[in-house]
């Protein structure tokens, strides 16, 4: 497929509003691993292919096993994610999908055991930022395969 529009280019204020959402989760209470799992993730539910491109390679750069990116579709089933990784998981996909309009009450509780407060809000602004990036990457098309790893961290992203 084409490229649309680039909109880092184009875009240099909706770039930079993302960017910020980006800043705040930087320094967010949710480990950088995890960001970058729930991100891979949720790119699979969405069809970001950059974005998939871009978190699977940051996953392998920060010593992330091949076993647990091949099998994070299959979370459920897999012995390789911790209880906080599989609340983790349960509550991005929850975010995103909204299934019957909410999330559910054991989703909910299940996240409360592994998450403080303050986690739990930051582990949901992990899911809007990449679920806004996507819709973004999607839309426009913006192609994937160049991305380096850790490319976007002097820009905040």
């Amino acid at each position: 497929m084409e490229p649309r529009i680039n909109a880092k280019e184009i875009g240099h204020e909706a770039y930079r509003t993302m960017l910020g959402f980006s800043s705040y989760l930087a320094k967010c209470t949710i480990e950088k691993k995890l960001q970058h799992l729930i991100e891979f993730r949720v790119s699979q539910i969405n069809h970001c292919a950059y974005c998939l491109d871009m978190h699977s390679k940051d996953l392998r750069a920060e010593g992330e096993s091949e076993q647990r990116l091949y099998m994070i579709s299959a979370w459920r089933e897999s012995p390789v994610y911790t209880e906080r990784e599989r609340a983790a998981l349960a509550w991005a996909e929850a975010v995103t999908e909204l299934r019957d309009g909410e999330v559910s009450d054991a989703v909910y509780d299940a996240a409360r055991k592994e998450f403080s407060d303050q986690e739990l809000i930051d582990l949901t602004m992990v899911v809007l930022s990449i679920n806004n990036w996507n819709r973004l990457n999607v839309a426009f098309r913006t192609e994937a395969g160049g991305y380096q790893p850790g490319q976007w961290v002097s820009a905040g992203g």
